[in-house]
């Protein structure tokens, strides 16, 4: 590392992706030091373009470059719509530790067993999120409809109560992954509204960097 206390870079496609990451830093590993790289044109034109394309992937390069350059001990993407982005950035910067958003949660929702449902307010994570869990694990996946418009509105409590509402017709599920950094503040609500244990990426990708940084 290049200090006594280790350099995380979180970089976003989703402006609201920032702040639940940082809040989960501020309780699971207040010591790292963060660093945020937005650019959220990238959600816009997987959106538009319906595709990931050779352009955005160079595009993740450029950003994971610049954050070594600052002296990033380690790379968060937050982005669960960007899968095969972020593989390349990992394997062009190796040995870095560089994380998808989804993978620690997907390693603890699979470790507790039973069938998952997987909750997402970004229509295109749930086309590339799924082949991400390992072959044969049992997932619901379902769209939190209107909750990201909320979220873009800024009425965070719209997005909460349709969130939590999604959550509620998963029916048959033993446990709950929230697919976005974005829908981490939905957590108390989904609890609430379903009785069932609740993962976010958050959570699960600050606990795995810590781990995998030995601090």
């Amino acid at each position: 590392m290049t200090g006594s206390l280790p350099r995380i870079a979180l970089i976003h496609a989703l402006r609201h992706s920032p702040p639940p990451v940082e809040e989960a830093f501020s309780r699971l590993w207040p010591e790292a030091r963060l660093m945020n790289l937005l650019d959220d044109s990238l959600s816009a034109d997987l959106m538009r373009e319906g595709e990931l394309t050779d352009r955005m992937t160079g595009r993740f390069l450029d950003l994971a470059r610049y954050a070594v350059g600052t002296g990033a001990d380690g790379i968060l993407f937050t982005c669960s719509a960007f899968g095969p982005c972020i593989d390349a950035c990992r394997e062009a910067l190796a040995p870095l530790p560089v994380l998808k958003p989804n993978e620690a949660m997907i390693e603890e929702a699979v470790a507790a067993g039973g069938t998952i449902g997987l909750l997402a307010s970004f229509a295109p994570t749930l086309r590339s999120m799924p082949p991400e869990f390992p072959a044969g694990t049992r997932l619901h996946p379902r769209l939190a409809e209107g909750a990201l418009e909320a979220l873009n509105a800024g009425d965070v409590a719209a997005h909460n109560r349709l969130a939590a509402q999604a959550a509620a017709g998963l029916e048959g599920c033993d446990i709950i992954a929230l697919a976005q950094f974005s829908l981490a503040s939905a957590a108390p609500a989904i609890v609430a509204a379903t009785g069932k244990p609740v993962l976010t990426t958050p959570d699960s990708a600050v606990r795995k960097m810590r781990r995998l940084l030995g601090a």
